[in-house]
């Protein structure tokens, strides 16, 4: 190969313009973002960026950039595939390309009159509008929802979180772990209101003046925010080589039905699993790089699921899957310290999932071990 175009400028992008280098490819190579900004870190944005206590996170420094090579393409969309060796571009050119990298992430799922934090121009909106409020509305208590409500209190806000479901993280960390995580709302002094969805947010003028829930109740807050996830970034791939499921459908390798056209991170759709993770988009990377190199699939990658988040001073980890069955292995959920482990039935002894809330050393202990 010669020209490699890698589709996405963050971490997965650049991760895997990091990885193709490292494994010996010496030829052209294109990434192409629709931000304007280098790579950047993301979590820091729904935690101490919000706080003022940093600017945006470099993900390499210059000298590592440069040693990379790359032509970077910022502040310009992919607007298609035109063949498996051609990519349009919204400013009207084209990349001809021997391979192609898709790794263009995720876009956040929205609801009128609410703000939403996925990049770096998110987060500085987010940022002035705190200055001014004093009453903060989080729709969703996911991850993302909850480090931006911790964000909230610790600059004082008074902080309402809606959640549709009637536990927070029910879907990653399963009913009774998600409940007991959601507790740190409440000892930081924020109101979780639980099991019930959003009708609307009221706003006059562009200025919020509180959620409507669908049960008739409404929260006051000057600003609203919509943690609610997000989904693959492929509307740019309509009609073009590569099928679209749920994120771009690849093998456990990250191969496309094109041999010459990979997916890395929150956009790929890896035998059925898409994973929006850190860890997975690193991993993803070098074995979809090491794929796209060899012409075929020469090695797979394997979600572990590893996610943590840091609430109200709190780090919580998680690795696996839950399941019905968990037990609290060491600590308590009362002292807001403890791990978890899951296993498939009450007759097992095989973990397949842990979670822990501020007790990291344990936790990598019982993941060493986890199949």
């Amino acid at each position: 190969m010669r020209t490699i175009a890698i589709i996405g400028a963050s971490l997965a992008g650049l991760r895997s313009a990091q990885a193709l280098r490292q494994q010996g490819f010496d030829g052209r190579l294109v990434v192409i973002g629709d931000e304007v900004h280098l790579p950047y870190d993301r979590p820091p944005l729904s935690k101490d960026f919000l706080l003022g206590k940093v600017e945006a996170v470099p993900l390499a420094d210059q000298d590592d950039l440069d040693a990379l090579d790359a032509e970077w393409r910022l502040g310009v969309q992919a607007s298609g595939l035109l063949s498996t060796q051609e990519v349009a571009l919204s400013d009207g050119t084209t990349v001809a390309a021997d391979g192609v990298v898709i790794a263009t992430g995720g876009i956040p799922r929205t609801i009128p009159g609410a703000h939403v934090l996925r990049t770096l121009d998110d987060a500085i909106k987010l940022r002035d509008a705190f200055a001014g409020a004093q009453s903060v509305g989080v729709i969703g208590a996911g991850f993302i929802g909850a480090e931006i409500a911790s964000s909230a209190r610790s600059l004082g806000k008074d902080v309402t979180v809606v959640e549709a479901l009637p536990a927070p993280l029910m879907r990653v960390l399963g009913a009774e772990m998600g409940a007991a995580v959601g507790q740190l709302h409440g000892d930081h002094g924020s109101t979780l209101i639980t099991g019930v969805n959003v009708d609307s947010i009221n706003v006059d003028g562009g200025i919020n003046h509180g959620i409507n829930l669908a049960d008739g109740r409404r929260v006051d807050a000057d600003v609203v925010v919509a943690g609610i996830g997000v989904r693959p970034a492929t509307d740019w791939l309509a009609g073009g080589p590569v099928r679209v499921d749920n994120g771009v459908v690849c093998d456990a390798g990250g191969v496309t039905a094109a041999k010459n056209i990979v997916a890395v991170g929150d956009v790929a759709n890896c035998a059925g699993v898409r994973a929006e993770h850190w860890t997975s988009a690193t991993e993803q990377a070098h074995v979809a790089t090491r794929n796209l190199l060899a012409g075929a699939t020469v090695a797979t990658h394997t979600n572990g699921g590893y996610v943590w988040s840091d609430q109200y001073g709190v780090r919580i980890q998680f690795i696996g899957r839950a399941t019905r069955d968990v037990r609290v292995e060491d600590g308590s959920i009362e002292d807001r310290k403890f791990v978890a482990t899951y296993r498939d039935d009450d007759q097992s002894e095989d973990v397949v999932g842990i979670v822990a809330m501020s007790n990291a050393r344990l936790f990598t202990r019982l993941r060493r071990n986890l199949r």
